[in-house]
């Protein structure tokens, strides 16, 4: 057996295969999708993937207003911003975060399980948000994907 043809083959910008899929998050659960999102952004269910390239697929999310989060979290949970000034430091629940902005929770979800690098805001621009079932990127046809 020649051992010489195993070789690791490194993905770069070039040889990548970006796909679209779509993802109706209507009645899931937020930390559920919310780590499938990210390891589809990632590329981590390819085998190609290489952690230092962008190699992931770019990720449609209709239904945001539809999440679900359990227990109390809706109430209980708390996101945290600084607004750079003393004693600006503001809290939002989910419930109100869900009423004004319902794309947000699932940002903010995604974002957290992504890296905290350069990397990181990039593949973070692979998602988009809708809070109602219409999206912008009908030209890239889609395909829809049940998690």
């Amino acid at each position: 057996m020649n051992t010489l043809s195993y070789k690791t083959v490194s993905a770069n910008k070039n040889t990548i295969n970006k796909e679209w899929i779509v993802v109706d998050a209507e009645g899931e659960i937020l930390g559920r999708l919310a780590s499938e999102i990210a390891k589809v952004i990632r590329g981590k269910h390819k085998p190609s993937f290489t952690p230092h390239v962008d190699c992931g697929d770019n990720v449609i999310v209709i239904n945001a207003e539809k999440i679900r989060l359990t227990g109390n979290k809706l109430g209980d949970k708390t996101y945290v911003r600084y607004t750079g000034y003393p004693g600006g430091q503001r809290f939002i629940t989910p419930k109100e975060l869900l009423a004004k902005h319902p794309e947000r929770v699932i940002e903010k979800a995604v974002r957290g399980m992504l890296p905290k690098n350069r990397l990181g805001r990039q593949l973070f621009k692979n998602l988009y948000v809708y809070a109602g079932t219409e999206h912008k990127q009908e030209a890239q046809n889609p395909k829809p994907v049940k998690f």
